[in-house]
């Protein structure tokens, strides 16, 4: 069996997806059984120079989703939040898993060597389909997943490394 770029992007980006579906569902549980706002969650930080819980969810569906949009189109520009709330951020990652479900492994290959352009206003950075994935995006996709995961556990959300982990892609 050949490992591809699908292997390396589509499917850690479902996996963690949806362990972020239920991670999120167990933040909102938390919240209700504590009598905690949501909103609260949505604007807390770790550290005060770091953005908050809703940056890190809107960024992890952006270098996942977003990441795949730019590998076909050639263009990947940083997410713009928009003062979602809680639910928001739910459908968020819901879409994200939904559309990256949709796409078949020979378009995810057929993505190698195409160019990407990473643009954060002037500043612009060439890579190729597969350099952005594996070394951009897939390492943003995990740094905001486990920064959203921490906050939840900051906040006295009872979750579990198996909470992050997600769903494990077992020999059958």
């Amino acid at each position: 069996m050949t490992f591809s770029l699908y292997d390396a992007t589509v499917a850690n980006y479902l996996q963690i997806l949806g362990a972020a579906s239920g991670f999120l569902d167990k933040g909102l549980a938390h919240c209700k059984e504590k009598g905690i706002d949501p909103a609260e969650i949505v604007e807390t930080r770790i550290a005060p120079d770091m953005l908050p819980f809703r940056f890190q969810v809107v960024s992890l569906a952006h270098h996942s989703r977003g990441a795949m949009q730019a590998a076909k189109n050639g263009v990947f520009v940083p997410p713009a939040p928009k003062g979602e709330d809680y639910a928001a951020l739910q459908a968020l990652v819901t879409v994200a898993r939904d559309e990256l479900s949709a796409l078949k492994p020979d378009e995810v290959n057929a993505l190698l060597g195409r160019d990407v352009m990473f643009k954060l206003g002037e500043r612009t950075l060439p890579f190729t389909a597969e350099g952005f994935l594996m070394s951009f995006s897939l390492p943003n996709f995990f740094f905001h997943a486990t920064t959203a995961y921490a906050i939840l556990r900051h906040k006295g959300v009872p979750l579990g490394k198996r909470d992050f982990m997600g769903r494990l892609n077992l020999k059958m």
